[in-house]
């Protein structure tokens, strides 16, 4: 059995274009070496119920360690060592005192040992103590725990005063002594802080902290759909997706087996999208510039999705997606633009943390923006629109509060602050809709309402250069908009097309009946002549488009709408006139190429019905139904429509439309009486 390899050089091109997609997705998928789980603190669990495939050791949450760890601060007891020297000296030099009594040496070295056994600290300590955060202190050498006040003890200075206060008017001579023997100098701190032995005693109360705190046996249950995830479960659930990591970062199969998922996901996506076109938009599978452009923005954004959830948390929520959708609907249709909000979403929600809440607000957000888009005519609409999409955004995201917590106590106004964001950013998306049409030679409905204005520069040189052929303009533009409403063609492409088709007769106005007035300067030229300037119409009017700048859709309609028709009246003439003779048909015919599009199809039957209709000589139901009739169907008999996606079924749709609206232009008046 032989395997069929396609040699369609489209085959591979397409292949190549979803390939280089599907590479990019799988560059922006998450990079993370460990296993990650959707949820988020304080918000239910949405998943299943989940058990611990082993043993798991938990440690303490964060929220609730950074508690203790401030209790165990605030109510740690520093601790102390009592330096004897400083009483020793004073002491020993009060003893050395010659000149005065014992019984007054007594009792200075009594006031002394006092003043000492309160504890005389430090000026640092003293204003911890003043300030209330050191009330209590731990002696070293102590061995109870109970902490002693700090109440009664003193700095230098203050016993200084107190020993003053005591003896400077009782025992005045003592006193004098005292201060020659500079007694200040002598009292000094005994109560030191032990920094090494308060650090180990902190360190001994912050043990039980850092340890581990449980173990959650194999086949326990970690925690169960709609229980809150607590601080504590929170870290329980970390601890679980890092010992998962790491146990199959130990196995040696974590790596490769993400590889194979990235992989086999980013074909899964683009096999969907690829039948998705297939299947039911074959015009735009089979158009390579709008599958890229489909695939550039499909990616794009999610590029961009991917960039802001790793610059901000949350981030996630000022992607403008909404802009995806409102771009298909102006180059697409609503249908596109639904699936790929879907594909989209469905992807971007591999970033975000809450998979419910984001999938439920970005559908709502971005269906929001279908609808208030689906008739696109004016930019403004676009703030509309970006308005609606925030106001969504607001009410779909405490919808999902309720839903989920039951209160908006976890309510963020951060986030509403990124919707804001995204709504302004959501306003400029005509940007973005211009750079699509430059890319990608596409043509917007906004695009097309500016060019049908008739006040359009070339619009309005054609009214004052050619009035008549202006006039068979507006009334083609009508025959094809009711026309196009009826078979769902481009209502506003094809008007502009009408508009613009004979914009090259202004380089020779007169040369066109609707135009003349009793001289007809063809009399003086030759059929071959006449019949050049009459199809130089279509290559002047391509070289003004050209030059305008317009849009390739409309370029196309100018030289199809006459296809590769002949100037009949002239090469008829000619043919009259040479009887027998084997006439060349080829200076009588027009360039084409015929009818690609059902928009050139109608142009064409259009503006030969609406020509063809000024000569009738009663404009009654059945005279006009006949010639159009006669009309399109001698087109169709002369393969001009061929090309065109048509149905017979739109040409009796079409026909039906034309006969509508010309009963409707040429309506008879009823004859208003003279007054007697």
């Amino acid at each position: 059995m032989s395997i069929h390899i396609p040699t369609d050089k489209k085959f591979w091109a397409n292949l190549a274009i979803y390939a280089i997609a599907g590479l990019i997705i799988i560059f922006f998928l998450p990079h993370s070496e460990r296993v990650e789980l959707s949820y988020e603190k304080n918000r239910p669990w949405s998943n299943p119920q989940l058990l611990a495939p082993f043993d798991l050791p938990y440690y303490l949450a964060p929220e609730l360690k950074k508690e203790r760890i401030d209790s165990i601060d605030k109510m740690l007891v520093p601790v102390y060592d009592i330096d004897a020297t400083a009483q020793k000296n004073l002491v020993a030099m009060i003893n050395g005192l010659d000149s005065v009594s014992s019984h007054q040496r007594d009792a200075l070295v009594r006031a002394v040992e006092d003043i000492y056994k309160a504890g005389v600290v430090s000026t640092e300590d003293a204003r911890r103590i003043a300030s209330g955060e050191l009330q209590h202190i731990k002696i070293s050498t102590s061995t109870s725990g109970d902490g002693i006040p700090t109440s009664r003890m003193r700095t230098s200075r203050q016993a200084y005063e107190h020993l003053e206060k005591q003896f400077s008017r009782t025992s005045p001579t003592l006193w004098r002594v005292l201060q020659t023997k500079n007694l200040s100098t002598y009292l000094l701190p005994n109560v030191k802080e032990n920094a090494e032995k308060t650090a180990e005693l902190r360190n001994s109360l912050l043990t039980p902290i850092e340890a581990v705190q449980g173990i959650i046996q194999k086949g326990e249950e970690i925690i169960n759909r709609g229980e809150m995830v607590t601080p504590q479960r929170y870290q329980i659930l970390q601890d679980y997706e890092n010992e998962l990591a790491k146990r199959e970062k130990e196995r040696g199969i974590s790596q490769f087996n993400v590889v194979i998922g990235r992989i086999l996901f980013a074909a899964s996506l683009m096999l969907i999208i690829y039948l998705f076109l297939r299947l039911y938009r074959k015009e735009v599978f089979e158009s390579m510039a709008r599958t890229i452009c489909l695939l550039t923005l499909f990616v794009g954004f999610y590029a961009f999705a991917a960039f802001m959830s790793d610059l901000f948390v949350d981030g996630l929520y000022i992607v403008p997606i909404a802009i995806l959708p409102i771009l298909l609907v102006v180059f697409y249709d609503t249908t596109v633009a639904m699936f790929f909000l879907v594909m989209e979403v469905v992807l971007c929600s591999m970033l975000a943390k809450l998979q419910f809440e984001f999938c439920f607000i970005q559908f709502a957000a971005g269906m929001t923006a279908i609808y208030s888009m689906r008739e696109l005519s004016r930019r403004s609409q676009l703030m509309r629109t970006a308005s609606y999409v925030f106001l969504a955004y607001v009410l779909t995201y405490a919808a999902a509060e309720l839903v989920q917590v039951a209160s908006l106590n976890t309510f963020s106004w951060k986030l509403i602050g990124f919707f804001a964001i995204n709504m302004v950013l959501t306003s400029f998306a005509y940007i973005l809709i211009f750079i699509v049409e430059k890319l990608f030679g596409f043509i917007s409905v906004v695009t097309l309402v500016e060019l049908s204005d008739i006040n359009n520069p070339i619009i309005r040189e054609l009214s004052e250069e050619c009035p008549g052929t202006f006039q068979h303009s507006m009334a083609v533009a009508n025959l094809v908009t009711a026309a196009a409403n009826r078979i769902n063609a481009n209502v506003q492409l094809v008007r502009a097309g009408a508009l613009y088709h004979d914009i090259g007769k202004t380089k020779n106005p007169a040369f066109f009946t609707e135009n003349q007035h009793g001289v007809n300067p063809h009399n003086s030229l030759t059929p071959v002549q006449s019949a050049r300037v009459i199809i130089n119409h279509v290559t002047d009017g391509l070289r003004m488009a050209e030059k305008a700048k317009l849009p390739k859709a409309i370029r196309d309609m100018i030289v199809q709408h006459h296809g590769k028709t002949t100037t009949r009246y002239f090469y008829n003439t000619y043919c009259n006139a040479h009887p027998g003779e084997d006439v060349d048909p080829t200076p009588y015919t027009y360039p084409g190429p015929n009818p690609q599009t059902k928009e050139a199809s109608l142009l064409m039957m259009a503006d030969v019905v609406e020509a063809a209709s000024r000569s009738l000589p009663d404009h009654n139901p059945e005279t006009i139904a006949a010639l159009v009739n006669k009309l399109i169907d001698g087109q169709v008999a002369e393969g001009l429509h061929k090309d065109s996606p048509l149905s017979f079924r739109d040409i009796t749709t079409i026909k039906k439309a034309f006969v509508d609206t010309l009963l409707t232009m040429y309506h008879v008046r009823i004859a208003y009486p003279d007054r007697k």
